[in-house]
């Protein structure tokens, strides 16, 4: 089926806008490919250096161009929970690939930092420059010019977009990602989010939520809230860079190794010296692109995105906006519910019918591109199935469910949980920003209420504490953005503004800052663009400043004179402090580079 009138509509604008920066990307993208096979390039001493630790048999594959040879980047470490599971998959990999007459060699190693443990911490403002860091060390590894595809373990929040970046900045080679999948589930998103809202209150101590967070986060495997990993895997799948249903498949288990093994033998086949070559430059279009940004919408994913998917799209030549994003969201009905949009987690969401079944129900009315290629062949189509392990320890892949196993967690496409994705763009004299609403009651789509302006999450939380905040406001935390300390999230921000919403006040969050899909149920317009440090609009407003948010309307302005407005001296922070310490000191290159929110946030492509 042929996307809908109003999805090709959208694409083709994005096709046309860019038709210069893409074609160039091509031209480039195919004199890389017609210089053939990589090592053929590579001096004696070159290559000698390139295979000195393989056995004999290996030297003499990969001596020649007969042997197709995979490179591996990787993003293992043993602390995080997520990434824990990858420290046995090049063996897997290498293993798998010798059955298939293949050669596999880890070709490097990518950081991998969490958001979860920087959370409110100086190390969160080297997060999202990790993002570019670890394309460019992704870069690094696959410069050695040894491979013919390239395998990329990643899972969490700036790894993947990074890893995509380097994929397509490498765009001659296959790419297949391999996820290691959620954690199995723990205590409940929203029990863990009832005790920290009880912490915020001063109602349970420390303990007890060390208590209900270890409960939570327990185990190998991603968090199981839906928010930028799991928006990743999703759209890691819907864009055709995964094998069809490995997405959210529990690390440790044979059916995920089953994946990784089969991931392996996929890469050397679609390699330039089989029939399927399939460079991922091509493969990712504007078409997959539009695909990725369907998907977010219709799983209510997270907001991070409207910065990655504009950073990776720039990464292939293709020209995506704000704008985009916002028009596929009135689009593209809501199918999925899964906290923090709902009490699910991505467990319940697979069992539920999962990625198959989604995309079946956008196939169904033409929400998504199935004339696109991907690493599993031609169509979307192909990605429709739902997984299980056969008997001889192969997958088998059989249609997906036609009904929701739980409508609670997913839906058929024609009875959504909402008509629309919930992901806007505001714009106003205050600049632009998005907002998620998809977890937002409808009564609080429009807030106005008074500015206090805050430097700092901690200032906020310190009028909290104080009892400042028991009334109607909008919560202005101003000079976050990326030049100033590198856009770290805020979600210490999230419990005392519940708590205060709560309490029946009308509350909102206004930042040029980031907050991701975990950001919930207080309205925050965020990524406010030009951001405070460069003069933005954002530096002017004032304590008691009358704010309005409608993300009805789209609009957010501050109620005062234009005249006034912009007669107003730009307030101007003393961001000392962000500059050094926890490794921010070597990143003031990046502070400095960095272009806007609008465009990805990016020291790679403005």
């Amino acid at each position: 089926m042929s996307a809908n009138a109003r999805i090709s509509a959208i694409t083709s604008r994005i096709v046309e806008r860019s038709k210069p920066t893409r074609g160039l990307y091509l031209e480039r993208l195919r004199n890389a490919t017609s210089k053939g096979v990589s090592r053929s390039v590579l001096g004696c001493a070159n290559l000698a250096h390139g295979f000195a630790v393989c056995s004999p048999a290996e030297k003499d594959a990969l001596a020649g161009d007969r042997v197709p040879n995979l490179g591996i980047i990787t993003s293992y470490n043993d602390m995080l929970s997520a990434h824990q599971p990858f420290e046995h998959y090049p063996a897997i990999i290498r293993e798998a690939a010798a059955e298939a007459g293949g050669i596999a060699q880890v070709a490097g190693g990518v950081p991998a930092m969490c958001d979860g443990v920087t959370q409110g911490q100086p190390g969160m403002e080297l997060s999202l420059f990790s993002r570019d860091l670890i394309a460019m060390a992704a870069g690094v590894g696959l410069s050695h010019n040894m491979f013919d595809a390239a395998l990329f373990l990643g899972v969490c929040d700036k790894i993947v977009p990074g890893l995509v970046i380097a994929a397509l900045s490498f765009g001659h080679l296959p790419a297949i990602f391999v996820p290691a999948g959620p954690m199995t589930s723990g205590l409940p998103n929203d029990e863990k989010s009832r005790v920290r809202q009880l912490y915020a209150e001063g109602k349970v101590g420390r303990a007890e939520l060390l208590e209900a967070e270890s409960k939570s986060y327990h185990g190998p495997g991603t968090c199981t809230f839906y928010g930028t990993a799991n928006s990743n895997q999703m759209l890691m799948e819907i864009m055709g860079f995964h094998m069809p249903g490995s997405s959210f498949i529990n690390p440790g288990t044979p059916l995920r190794e089953a994946f990784t093994r089969e991931a392996a033998k996929r890469a050397l086949t679609i390699t330039a010296q089989g029939n399927e070559y399939t460079p991922a430059g091509e493969m990712i279009d504007e078409r997959s692109i539009v695909n990725g940004v369907v998907g977010l919408h219709a799983t209510g994913g997270s907001t991070n995105h409207t910065l990655h998917l504009v950073a990776m799209a720039r990464a292939a030549g293709i020209q995506l906006t704000w704008q985009d994003i916002a028009e596929l969201s009135e689009i593209v009905p809501l199918l999925a519910r899964v906290y923090p949009n709902g009490l699910a987690d991505v467990n319940h969401f697979h069992a539920a019918g999962g990625m198959g079944f989604l995309i079946k129900e956008l196939l169904k009315h033409g929400m998504v591109h199935d004339d696109v290629r991907t690493v599993f062949g031609h169509g979307l189509q192909a990605y429709t199935i739902d997984p299980r392990l056969g008997d001889d320890g192969t997958i088998v892949r059989e249609p997906a469910p036609e009904k929701s196993v739980d409508p609670k967690v997913l839906a058929n496409i024609e009875t959504p949980f909402q008509a629309n994705g919930g992901l806007k763009m505001l714009r106003g004299n205050i600049g632009k920003a998005v907002i998620k609403i998809s977890a937002v009651k409808p009564d609080r789509h429009v807030i106005e209420a008074p500015a206090i302006v805050f430097h700092s999450q901690q200032e906020l939380q310190d009028a909290f504490k104080e009892g400042k905040l028991n009334k109607d406001f909008i919560a202005v935390v101003r000079f976050q953005g990326p030049k100033a300390n590198g856009m770290p999230e805020l979600h210490k921000l999230t419990p005392p503004l519940g708590v205060l919403q709560d309490r029946g006040f009308r509350v909102a969050l206004l930042t040029d800052g980031r907050m991701s899909g975990a950001s919930g149920k207080v309205p925050a317009a965020i990524h406010v663009t030009p951001e405070a440090v460069d003069g933005g609009p954002i530096a002017r407003i004032k304590d008691g400043d009358i704010i309005r948010l409608d993300a009805i309307a789209g609009t957010l302005e501050v109620l005062v004179d234009a005249a006034d407005l912009a007669e107003r001296e730009s307030v101007v922070a003393d961001l000392s402090e962000n500059e050094f310490g926890m490794g921010r000191e070597l990143f003031s290159p990046f502070r400095r580079a960095v272009g806007p929110s609008d465009r990805g946030a990016s020291v790679l492509f403005h």
